[in-house]
């Protein structure tokens, strides 16, 4: 968004403070990457824009698509160029959207000033230059600095091993500058950050190694230590690994990261997704950092399918801009939650909705309770449509009342997982929040199917706002 374009501020991008972000403009357009890597459709993957605006004839409908000069990229994650970081900068201008390609190692940077609703490709960065001056590979989550560099994490080197993961950074034209971390401070694996500069800390978590997730989940890999199980804290801004939290096996495959949205708390939580658990993790009074499981999605007893037991699998999470609700994913148990955490060390389950699942309806799985009787989770159609996969990537409004949730976890994972997905494609919701009492509800009116699009069935992952989001904005 121009620094003085369309209200939001005037002086940097985005919003002086989370609370004064929440009474910003409502979302009328949102940026979706969608990918056509590994699921047998030749054709590059691309960034959607989809019409958010009830008042618009076009409203819940994807009116550009914007595709990949290249094929093979698997379109991940994404992140802005400047954010609420900035804010103090007049000369920074949330203009670029930067896109990791998980797989093929360029990384995209696309113009969304010119035409907000059109967006087109401004750079692209090429892995050869990626690897040549860092020797990373594997971009993953991209974050904005106030300095106006970008910081990317990758997850491994060229041949697809963790040991070779670290921190990319980009400068404001986007050219290669090298790594963040000091030399020997890389982690044992990356997947995605965060940082609070007024605690000095940047805080990252682990995947696993990018050749045995990119073939799909094997857990013999778990037990093979391709997989992490650690939090990494870092001095920030000058990337020195300070300490090094072992989750154990509560706190297994730890992905996504987030620190509370006030800069003076030192407390977040990380999604620690086969464990199916948030674990929080805090500054102690001794400056070092602590955690603790804060929310247990217990593992499902199930029939017909691969294992006896199914985890929720804790892919995606959220805070509101007031730190009053997060908000997580279960991509195979098929529900999203929102806990009250305004104790973060005791969180309230305020609300759930099943969009998805492993075992809803009409599925041949059955969860089975203590008891022995088998259920399915009841899940509506919307618009005639059955819901395909799990709620997968989530993304809030900035006042709070609206959660839009994509199914699409990473190509060869939806391949085994939901083959349907890649079958048919995936699809967009939008479920409606009481942030008053609590509870979740789908919005009848919104539903965005990739089934039908041009070049065919598409998977539809990450979702981001031109104004910021909750999930990219960062303060200082």
């Amino acid at each position: 968004m121009a620094a003085n374009g369309t209200g939001c501020c005037k002086t940097g991008p985005g919003y002086a403070t989370p609370l004064e972000a929440m009474s910003g403009p409502r979302e009328s357009l949102v940026y979706v990457t969608c990918v056509y890597t590994g699921t047998g459709i030749e054709k590059p993957d691309y960034l959607a824009t989809v019409d958010l605006d009830p008042n618009s004839l076009t409203y819940s409908k994807i009116i550009h698509r914007l595709p990949m000069p290249y094929l093979g990229d698997e379109l991940h994650h994404s992140g802005w160029n400047a954010c609420s970081s900035c804010h103090g900068d007049p000369s920074a201008n949330r203009r670029f959207l930067v896109l990791p390609s998980l797989v093929s190692g360029r990384i995209y940077v696309v113009d969304t000033q010119k035409d907000p609703k059109a967006p087109s490709l401004h750079k692209v960065v090429q892995p050869e230059d990626i690897i040549e001056k860092t020797g990373l590979a594997y971009p993953h989550t991209s974050h904005c600095l106030a300095s106006g560099d970008v910081m990317v994490s990758c997850l491994g080197d060229k041949d697809g091993n963790a040991k070779g993961n670290g921190f990319l950074l980009l400068d404001s034209e986007f050219n290669v500058k090298g790594r963040w971390e000091k030399p020997g401070h890389s982690p044992l694996f990356g997947y995605d950050f965060w940082y609070q500069p007024r605690h000095k800390t940047m805080i990252s978590s682990s995947w696993g190694a990018p050749l045995a997730f990119t073939k799909g989940f094997n857990p013999q890999h778990v037990a093979d230590g391709l997989y992490g199980r650690q939090l990494y804290v870092y001095s920030w801004p000058d990337g020195e690994l300070k300490q090094t939290m072992d989750l154990g096996d509560t706190g297994l495959i730890p992905l996504e990261t987030r620190f509370l949205h006030d800069p003076s708390k030192a407390i977040g939580f990380v999604g620690c997704a086969l464990s199916s658990n948030m674990v929080r993790f805090f500054k102690t009074n001794d400056g070092s950092w602590s955690h603790e499981v804060a929310i247990s999605v217990k593992p499902l007893k199930v029939q017909n399918w691969i294992l006896p037991e199914m985890p929720g699998l804790i892919t995606d999470f959220l805070i509101s801009l007031d730190d009053r609700f997060l908000y997580l994913a279960n991509w195979l148990h098929g529900d999203i939650r929102q806990y009250n955490i305004e104790d973060p060390e005791n969180p309230v389950l305020a609300g759930q909705v099943w969009v998805g699942g492993v075992f809803q309806n009409g599925s041949p799985v059955l969860a089975v309770t203590e008891d022995g009787k088998t259920w399915q989770s009841n899940v509506p159609e919307v618009q005639g449509h059955r819901l395909r996969g799990g709620p997968q990537m989530i993304q809030l409004s900035l006042d709070g009342k609206r959660l839009y949730a994509t199914n699409s976890l990473f190509s060869s994972w939806d391949r085994q997982f939901y083959p349907e997905l890649v079958e048919k494609g995936s699809h967009m919701l939008q479920i409606d929040v009481d942030t008053e009492k609590g509870g979740l509800t789908i919005n009848p009116n919104f539903f965005v199917d990739f089934e039908a699009e041009p070049d065919g069935p598409a998977l539809a992952h990450e979702m981001r706002y031109p104004g910021g989001d909750c999930t990219s904005d960062i303060w200082i």
